[in-house]
């Protein structure tokens, strides 16, 4: 080995200029590279850490680019799913408030979907409720139901739920199930033959298989919990399906928070998943034939609580759901509190809840004491002494994990859903929160984080925490918080 190692290292270096080759082969690769990553204008230290890692790693880095570099979706074919599935005539029913105008007024330009209202609004924590409920709302099903997870096992939660789905089949419900191609890996297509031989359908979102000439979506997502029954009820939220967030089978089981839904906020739930599974499948408006996609019983009732539908995802070039955060926070009058199992935030978001504890607000920030990803853990733990030099309490949860996704400001605005506090959530994942301007929605998610508070470990800044456990592993996660 050491003798080939020698003659392939004479033979290289008897090559005449073999420098300049090699120099001229890395330019080469660089150049054009670059050029494209820095025209493509997205933030400019996510730009200089690819750069660099390009520069460092030639052509093994443009392999990692090509297969997890940021990337935007023309999905085209949605901006024409409305007119298609009849999704058109959506119109808005909630007037809004005069106090806060402008959020709802964002949200419809930004994510094209309009201010609605709902008639019911209850917040299920924890997965053993959620799952009750949503599989009564299947037994009670007569014309369809829609889902789409992000995590879908075929564990014995997700057993329970494609056995009620199989049998609504058999009853000739018309069952959609859309699963994303990388969280639900662990889902065996034999587990669903049942529910095909039933009548049901399911699609994958952004499959992993690879195509010459492709680059592969494996960092763009589907990241949302949907399901919609019959068109009038609807859940969403931070709960996948799978025995990690059912906590009668799991004394570590995730903490979570879930919404069920009733009135025409159900539309707007409704419509992403038909544009979701449209881009999916490449089904047409015909392939609805047959569905009600919208309760008749439902279609002119207003209800008392004004509702919103924020989704984001890399279609998008304004980051919907971080915008709409970032405005919220600003408009902030008493306080801010947000809940999140992973906080990396971008500098927009940082300076928001800064600037807000700084201005004589109450901000809390509470995330889970560890993570399910210890990078991000690191990265997050990073921001905290200039969160509480700003006066930001923080707050760790454990020893079970958090996983809640939820910001209330002040005593009317809640925002709750299946988006993280991170550049993930905000930027390559696509997401869906719901934005409640009602007192009562707030009032009960206050009434809840406050019991969580309760049960955390306050953060205070240490410093004598060690160099290297500690202050220099976060220190260097924070440099991949653009990659995360």
């Amino acid at each position: 080995m050491h003798d080939a190692l020698g003659t392939l290292r004479d033979v290289l270096g008897s090559l005449p200029h073999l420098q300049w080759w090699i120099t001229g082969a890395w330019l080469l690769y660089l150049v054009p590279l670059c050029a494209w990553i820095v025209l493509q204008k997205r933030e400019p230290v996510a730009t200089l850490s690819w750069l660099l890692s390009l520069a460092l790693l030639p052509y093994i880095g443009y392999l990692i680019y090509f297969l997890l570099g940021p990337q935007r979706i023309k999905r085209h074919q949605l901006r024409r799913t409305r007119a298609r599935a009849g999704l058109d005539r959506y119109e808005v029913f909630a007037p809004t408030d005069g106090n806060s105008a402008e959020l709802p007024m964002l949200a419809q330009k930004i994510t094209g979907l309009p201010p609605s209202s709902a008639t019911s609004v209850q917040q299920l924590v924890d997965g053993c409720a959620t799952y009750q409920a949503i599989l009564d709302a299947i037994a009670a099903a007569e014309n369809h139901i829609h889902l789409e997870y992000y995590i879908f096992n075929g564990d014995r939660t997700g057993q329970r739920v494609l056995e009620a789905l199989t049998a609504k089949a058999r009853e000739g419900v018309k069952v959609r199930l859309l699963l994303d191609a990388v969280g639900s890996n662990r889902l065996k297509k034999r587990a669903l033959r049942p529910l095909v031989d039933a009548g049901g359908e399911y699609a994958w979102f952004h499959p992993t298989r690879f195509r010459p000439f492709t680059r592969p979506w494996l960092n763009l997502r589907t990241h949302r919990k949907i399901v919609v029954v019959d068109g009038r009820i609807a859940f969403t939220g931070g709960i996948n399906v799978t025995d990690d967030e059912d906590e009668s089978l799991r004394g570590d089981a995730y903490r979570d928070l879930h919404l069920r839904l009733e009135g025409e906020i159900v539309r707007s739930i409704q419509q992403v998943f038909v544009e979701d599974w449209v881009y999916a499948t490449g089904q047409q408006r015909k392939d609805f034939q047959g569905t009600r996609l919208w309760s008749a019983a439902d279609a002119n009732i207003r209800g008392g609580i004004a509702a919103q539908a924020l989704v984001s995802g890399p279609d998008s070039a304004w980051e919907p759901i971080h915008r709409m955060k970032v405005a919220a926070i600003h408009e902030a009058k008493q306080r801010v509190w947000l809940v999140t199992p992973y906080f990396v935030p971008g500098e927009a978001a940082r300076m928001a809840l800064t600037s807000a504890a700084l201005g004589g607000l109450d901000v809390r920030l509470v995330v889970p004491k560890v993570s399910d990803s210890r990078l991000v853990t690191l990265a997050a733990r990073s921001y905290f002494d200039e969160l509480i030099a700003a006066g930001v309490k923080v707050y760790e949860y454990g020893p079970r994990m958090m996983h809640s996704k939820a910001m209330l400001c002040d005593d009317g605005l809640a925002i709750i859903g299946s988006a993280n506090f991170d550049h993930r959530s905000f930027r390559l994942n696509f997401e869906i929160s719901m934005m409640f301007r009602d007192r009562g929605v707030a009032g009960t998610l206050a009434q809840w984080l406050e019991g969580e508070i309760a049960a955390c470990e306050p953060v205070e800044v240490q410093r004598d925490r060690s160099l290297w456990r500690h202050r220099l592993p976060e220190a260097l996660a924070r440099l991949l918080s653009p990659l995360l």
